[in-house]
């Protein structure tokens, strides 16, 4: 188990995880503590079970962002304008990405869905006959 909020302990908890499979000793479970800052999804705005001031101190007190944010600061040569340079560069990349992807063709096939989601060691596509959902009757067996 580790803080998922914690950039440096996923970074150290992962680099275990790893070593540990990497070794032949089978796969592992890990378990990430996060906070969600919104519902589940738009029939779920968690209104009912958390209030603003809740998620308020939580990104006030224990934001990742914020938190690696001032290690930078803190403990780097970075500066407060090379990182909002940088933030504003990524934040440009992740909207031509989404436009990208806003603009792409809908899958046409269950084989189109299923393509590239898993690459061999040399980047090519492997098929995959079986794809499990969380709705298990709307899995996709191609």
């Amino acid at each position: 188990k580790m803080d998922g909020m914690n950039v440096l302990s996923v970074r150290e908890g992962m680099k275990h995880v790893r070593d540990y499979v990497s070794q032949g000793n089978g796969p592992m479970v890990v378990e990430m503590s996060t906070y969600r800052y919104h519902g589940h999804s738009m029939t779920d705005p968690d209104k009912t079970y958390r209030d603003r001031a809740e998620k308020n101190t939580v990104r006030q007190e224990n934001d990742p962002i914020k938190n690696v944010r001032n290690l930078l600061l803190e403990h780097t040569d970075a500066t407060e304008d090379e990182l909002k340079a940088i933030e504003k560069d990524l934040r440009a990349e992740v909207e031509a990405a989404c436009e990208r992807a806003l603009a792409g063709s809908t899958p046409s096939s269950t084989e189109d869905l299923v393509r590239n989601i898993y690459l061999d060691a040399e980047g090519k596509d492997v098929p995959q006959s079986y794809i499990r959902l969380p709705d298990y009757e709307k899995s996709i067996r191609a």
